[in-house]
């Protein structure tokens, strides 16, 4: 039997190529559950993947899609069933191993979370890896003392995919959520979400260039890394915290030890590739309780599998709001 599958393949006449082809079980890679896929999601990461040289996929072919919601199809695991709902974000899942762009994958039970009460496949995949990135960036953030009524936190990135999520969780849960955007045009979507205020991105970065100051943020979610985060660092108030989610602005730092010593701010890092069970599910049952889902189900821009390639250079030039939503059985 075959299925659908986005196929990156690469030759030295015709470089990088992309499109739906038919594949078989038996090229998935090795697991030992097979789950039939429903949704996955369009992720930064996902559109470097389909790029030449992206320094992710090591070897074609190869099935992009860093994460995927379905239905246990065949388990050799006790722990899942067919018929069970699961959701798989990280664990290199799209770039080492083939990914969620395929209407049937094998992986590692231990890799897989069962999927919340109360969410759906396509609204946890609206969730996807980012917002995942967002809850794990939250929690640390409240495990370092953050609380509603503490001041602003500021969510870098606003308009993208962690983001979109990490603002109205934090809205939601009641804090005063300050985003920052370098599109004026996303401002009504951010608000929508929660924001109390939208920042300008040159706001944060055009200031007088110090290790520290005016102490403003109680705390932080940063989606973009960089001279963002750095600025950011120095603008934080006595021992506040800034989670760092994702490099897309660098992943060089240019600051100084001082805001670190002096107000003793902390910088969290949020790798969201390899997380303990525990903590996935930690993870997931939060966004279950905290993320309203009407604000989630209006985040979604529907995706077909043959529109990816596209879609996926949009999402690296700054280009998408909100969160796309692939379903993978519509080709």
């Amino acid at each position: 039997m075959t299925f659908n599958a986005l196929v990156v393949e690469e030759n030295e006449e015709k470089g990088v190529s992309v499109g739906v082809q038919q594949v078989t079980k038996d090229q998935l890679p090795d697991g030992n559950v097979t789950v039939a896929v429903e949704y996955s999601t369009l992720n930064y990461k996902d559109g470097l993947c389909l790029q030449p040289r992206n320094g992710l996929v090591r070897a074609y072919p190869h099935v992009p899609g860093i994460d995927f919601a379905g239905t246990v199809e065949a388990s050799d695991d006790p722990r899942y069933r067919p018929g069970d709902k699961v959701v798989l974000t990280g664990w290199r899942v799209g770039e080492t191993h083939w990914g969620g762009f395929s209407q049937k994958s094998r992986v590692n039970a231990d890799w897989l979370v069962p999927l919340p009460d109360g969410l759906t496949t396509k609204q946890a995949m609206a969730v996807g890896t980012a917002g995942i990135a967002a809850m794990l960036a939250i929690l640390a953030l409240e495990d370092h003392g953050l609380k509603p009524g503490d001041g602003e936190v500021l969510v870098t990135g606003a308009a993208g995919g962690v983001g979109s999520i990490a603002t109205a969780v934090l809205a939601n849960v009641g804090y005063e959520v300050a985003a920052v955007t370098g599109r004026p045009e996303t401002s009504d979507y951010l608000k929508s979400l929660g924001a109390t205020r939208i920042v300008p991105r040159e706001e944060i970065i055009s200031v007088i260039k110090k290790p520290m100051e005016a102490a403003t943020w109680t705390g932080c979610v940063d989606a973009v890394g960089g001279e963002m985060l750095a600025r950011v660092i120095g603008q934080l108030k006595y021992g506040a915290s800034v989670a760092a989610v994702g490099l897309a602005g660098g992943s060089s730092l240019p600051t100084t030890v001082i805001p670190f010593l002096l107000p003793g701010v902390n910088l969290l890092g949020i790798d969201s590739v390899i997380q303990p069970f525990d903590s996935r599910k930690r993870a997931w049952q939060r966004i279950a309780t905290d993320l309203p889902l009407e604000k989630l189900d209006a985040m979604i821009v529907d995706a077909k599998l043959s529109e990816v390639p596209e879609l996926g250079s949009k999402i690296l030039d700054g280009k998408i709001k909100g969160r796309i939503v692939v379903d993978v059985n519509s080709a």
